[in-house]
């Protein structure tokens, strides 16, 4: 007799389906897992004898063969315990096997038969509901998965559970979805004192969705305003929130089924690997680009960063995706982020200063500032200097400066405008992803601002790029602005942001 019961397989967030088929034939007792299993996958014929030990259920004196389809997709990570030994358990006729197979299961063994809650159970349970089939995963992972209302979730707090619902002796309520998370709790801009050039660049790259180079002194601010950005900016639509919790369902950071509206921060430190920033490593898991979809990336102490790594983030700021190639998959994710770099204009910071700076200076700027490459740069729309504050300026009271609330309110209503003026292009959400023919349509500037972004365009001598980024920045500028179209002072402000002269 073969039984079946039905798991997933990641490949990046999204679940394929995957059938795990179980056979007993007469021979040396044994226990067998096929269909390129992993170390991990392996050890589950362990973890199911103990659990099958505690709830005194003997395994026969039999060939048992677990064979997971399509046995050419790898298989990795614990959540194949729960599938497998349901699969066994039908084999044995302990359970329904045509009851078994109206489920999509997943979850780990304890020894002692509980089921340990596991990643992904929220693309699991897209999968569940495309098959048309319920989900059975562990009570922690319950609530997470029951955000997708399209498939039943029933959640068991350990195998003998779930052997118990599955024959009728004890039903198992559904999951209901967990509470939407509560925003941390988010510095105010009304703490910054003076930086008003750098709290207007903060602001057009909220508005927008800009990428945002800072360069500065030691302790001018540069981190502390970059840590007030996500409260300029507004919630997660729906969708985005859906696509934002894929990832981090992938990556197991969901606590307590609770999706979150607020958009993500991500401050990895500079030592971090490549694996870590773009995504890899063991199960091709998301990076920190892929974490910080549909919100922030920053990125303090830019040119300290490993150059290869740097130079990894040209391909995804231009796509809003990354694909992680190993040899026998290439997994895909999401990465429509805004990145925002700080840096030192030197390597001592005190370029800006001419009583502290090095006997290198100006040099030692450039040669500094040079471990950001020109394809790199070109890619900030932004680029704003950051001078030390004036101790004067730190004695002024606070209420002359303008809070994160007010400046939300603006951006909430620029991108607003953007959201009627892309409804019916759905893969444009902000002016940073306008393209092709549809920029010159919404960001053609006025005939005097057509002159001042050709004048510039060829002193300056601006890239393809960095030409089209100025006028998406300079619609953003508009849009701020409420105007309808791209005037000159629009192009103007644009033009100063991309022509800082310490960031190239």
């Amino acid at each position: 007799m073969v039984a079946k019961s039905y798991t997933v397989a990641f490949e990046g967030i999204e679940a394929q389906l995957v059938e795990v088929q179980c056979a007993l034939a007469p021979g040396l007792p044994g226990f067998s897992i096929v269909g390129l299993p992993d170390k991990a996958v392996s050890e589950a014929r362990d973890r199911i004898r103990a659990a099958l030990t505690a709830m005194s259920i003997a395994l026969p004196s039999k060939r048992i063969t677990v064979n997971l389809s399509p046995a050419d997709l790898p298989k990795e990570g614990s959540y194949f315990d729960l599938p497998i030994a349901l699969a066994l358990l039908a084999a044995i006729e302990i359970i329904p096997a045509e009851l078994v197979e109206d489920f999509v299961a997943l979850g780990e063994l304890s020894l002692d038969g509980a089921l340990v809650p596991v990643a992904g159970a929220l693309p699991a349970a897209l999968a569940a509901a495309e098959a048309q089939r319920k989900l059975l995963c562990p009570e922690g992972s319950g609530a997470e998965a029951a955000w997708v209302t399209e498939t039943g979730v029933v959640a068991a707090t350990s195998l003998a559970d779930a052997v118990a619902h599955l024959t009728g002796t004890r039903t198992i309520a559904l999951s209901e979805a967990g509470e939407l998370s509560e925003p941390p709790a988010c510095p105010d801009l009304a703490d910054v004192k003076g930086q008003e050039r750098a709290k207007r660049a903060l602001e057009i790259s909220a508005a927008g969705r800009h990428h945002l180079l800072l360069v500065g002194s030691p302790g001018s601010g540069k981190s502390m305003l970059a840590a007030r950005l996500p409260g300029l900016l507004p919630e997660l639509t729906p969708t985005e929130a859906l696509e934002t919790s894929l990832v981090h369902s992938r990556a197991g950071m969901i606590a307590s089924g609770g999706i979150s509206r607020h958009r993500p921060y991500r401050a990895p430190h500079h030592t971090a690997s490549m694996a870590a920033i773009v995504g890899g490593g063991k199960g091709a898991l998301p990076g920190e680009i892929s974490l910080a979809h549909n919100g922030v990336l920053f990125m303090d102490e830019f040119p300290e960063f490993p150059r290869g790594v740097l130079e990894t983030l040209r391909q995804p700021i231009e796509t809003g995706d990354v694909t992680v190639a190993r040899a026998n998959a290439h997994v895909q994710y999401p990465c429509r982020f805004m990145l925002v770099a700080a840096a030192n204009p030197c390597r001592c910071g005190h370029l800006f200063d001419a009583g502290r700076a090095c006997n290198r200076a100006p040099g030692c700027g450039d040669d500094y500032m040079g471990r950001i490459s020109g394809p790199l740069m070109d890619r900030f729309d932004l680029r704003v200097e950051v001078p030390p504050v004036a101790f004067a300026d730190l004695d002024l009271p606070d209420r002359g400066n303008e809070q994160s609330s007010d400046v939300s309110k603006r951006v909430a209503a620029a991108r607003q405008r953007q959201t009627d003026r892309y409804a019916e292009h759905p893969s444009v959400r902000t002016t940073a992803d306008a393209a092709g023919t549809l920029l010159p349509e919404i960001a053609a500037p006025d005939t005097a601002g057509r002159v001042l972004l050709k004048q510039a365009a060829e002193r300056i001598g601006l890239s393809a790029r960095g030409y089209h980024r100025v006028l998406r920045v300079a619609r953003t500028i508009a849009d701020l602005a409420e105007s309808k179209t791209v005037e000159r002072q629009h192009i103007a402000e644009a033009l100063s942001f991309r022509l800082s002269a310490s960031s190239g």
